[in-house]
C-alpha cells in the first residue's frame, strides 16, 4: 500500500471511530466491528481496488452524519412541536 493510501485509509478509520461515539447500540460494539472490517482488508495490495473501498468508506461516514442530523432533527421537532394536535 502506498503512503497517500495508506493516509487516506487511516484518516478514513479515525473519522469512523470518532463518528461511532453516538451509535445506538454502543461504541464498544461499534468499534470491534469496524476494526473487524479494517483488518479484514488490511492485505489488500490493489491500488484500484484500495480506492474503491475508500470511496465506499467516504459514502458511509456520508450516510452515518445523515443518520445522526436525522436523529436530531426528529429531536428537536418532538420538543418543539405537538403531535396530538
Amino acid at each position: 500500500m502506498s503512503q497517500v493510501h495508506r493516509a487516506a485509509v487511516l484518516n478514513l478509520y479515525k473519522t469512523l471511530l470518532y463518528l461511532g461515539r453516538d451509535w445506538p447500540q454502543g461504541f464498544d460494539l461499534y468499534r470491534k466491528r469496524l476494526h473487524k472490517v479494517f483488518t479484514k482488508n488490511s492485505n489488500e495490495t490493489d491500488p484500484e481496488k484500495i480506492k474503491l473501498m475508500i470511496k465506499h468508506g467516504e459514502f458511509v461516514v456520508k450516510e452515518i452524519e445523515a443518520l445522526y442530523k436525522l436523529k436530531k432533527y426528529r429531536a428537536m421537532k418532538r420538543r418543539y412541536y405537538d403531535d396530538s394536535v
